[in-house]
Order: C-alpha cells, then sequence, then structure tokens
C-alpha cells in the first residue's frame, strides 16, 4: 500500500462513512519521511509534479543561524538536538526537523562579536583576553574606526542567558527550514521570551528523566 495524503478514507463531520468511489491517484501521494540525522552532508534530489525537485537531506551537520537582536547570520556546526515539542524520540535520535530545538557551535558568533565590538562576549572571556594580549602591542586605530567602535560599544548589551552560553560555547538555536525539502538546516538563535520558554522545558524534560 502506498502513502496517500487523500481523505476519503476519513468519516465525515456527522460520522457518516464515505463511499469508495475511486482507486488512489498519483496526486494524492505521500513519501517516506526523511528523518535526517547528523552527520556529513548527505543530499538526494526527489522529482516531484510539475518536474520540480525537492533536496531531501538524509544527514546534515551545520546550517545558517541568524542572531536576530544583533542584526547577523552566520554558517555554524550543529551539535545535538536537545528538544522537540512532538517527540521525544526525535531528541534520543538527534533527528533534524523544522522547529526542533537544537545546540550549535558559538565560535562564528562569539568572533564576529569580538570584531565588531571590540570587547569579549562574556566577563569571563575578558579576564582570559587581558592575560593573552598582555604581551601584544595594542592596535593602532584610526580615529574614524575609533570612534565608530565606541558609538557600537554603547548599544553592546547581551542577554545574561546568552552570555553563559557564550562561555560554554554552545548556544541554543531552532530550525526554522524543512531539512526533508530544501536539504538545509537553517534557523535561528533563541533570545528573550522565547529562550526562556525553552529553558523551562528542557529542565523539567530532564527532572521527568531523574525521577523516571
Amino acid at each position: 500500500m502506498g502513502i496517500s495524503r487523500s481523505s476519503r478514507h476519513k468519516r465525515s463531520a456527522t460520522g457518516a462513512q464515505r463511499a469508495h468511489y475511486r482507486k488512489k491517484r498519483k496526486f494524492e501521494l505521500g513519501r517516506q519521511p526523511a528523518n535526517t540525522k547528523l552527520g556529513p552532508k548527505r543530499v538526494h534530489t526527489v522529482r516531484v509534479r510539475g518536474g520540480n525537485l525537492k533536496y531531501r537531506a538524509l544527514r546534515l551537520e551545520s546550517g545558517n543561524f541568524a542572531w536576530g537582536s544583533e542584526h547577523t547570520t552566520k554558517k555554524t556546526r550543529i551539535i545535538s538536538v536537545v528538544y522537540n515539542a512532538s517527540n521525544n524520540e526525535l531528541v534520543r535520535t538527534n533527528t533534524l526537523v523544522k522547529s526542533a530545538i537544537i545546540q550549535v557551535d558559538a565560535t562564528p558568533f562569539r568572533q564576529w562579536y569580538e570584531s565588531h565590538y571590540a570587547q569579549p562576549v562574556t566577563k569571563k572571556g575578558k579576564t582570559q583576553a587581558a592575560s593573552a594580549d598582555a604581551p601584544a602591542e595594542p592596535k593602532k586605530l584610526s580615529n574614524h574606526v575609533q570612534r565608530n567602535l565606541d558609538e557600537r560599544k554603547k548599544d553592546a548589551k547581551i542577554d545574561p542567558l546568552l552570555e553563559s552560553q557564550f562561555a560554554a560555547g554552545r548556544l541554543y538555536a531552532a530550525i526554522s527550514s524543512r531539512p526533508g525539502q530544501s536539504g538545509r538546516a537553517d534557523g535561528y538563535i533563541l533570545e528573550g521570551k522565547e529562550l526562556e520558554f525553552y529553558l523551562r522545558k528542557i529542565r523539567t524534560g530532564k527532572q521527568k528523566h531523574a525521577h523516571a
């Protein structure tokens, strides 16, 4: 039996069973889920209706993630899946799907922040940077560049929750693309109320498993 998206087998709103008056149609077909896993990139093409192509990602290891509050996007490595609202099995098997909450490598974002604002992301990083840069001579900047940096530093505030993640070297992110359709795992860094919400969910999930 092929996978069908037809609703002919469903009962009507009043509970009546619908009559079977035709077989399955090609335009009602469904396909097996991609179940995209973490690993070296492997994407298959699928020929679909209208001669178009879908890109079925079977394995992915990186994606483009947007840091909304800083208006920047970086390509970074995906580390693991930490939460999925629909199914815990997808967390255990590290399956990448849309809206999955994952951890990504913070390095590209930290490097961008430090070059953009000319200061470390975390307080912890500040002391390490100070000790590392002590022997090196400070880089001479033009007045124009220095003024720009001073202006930027006025707005260089970072969420304490994000700061602790930068210290650990991992950021929480959500996937907003559909890996099984577009062949990409792109998304955005979690911040503010959304980050707080998912941190609560992850914490309660861990507590449940601890009691079990």
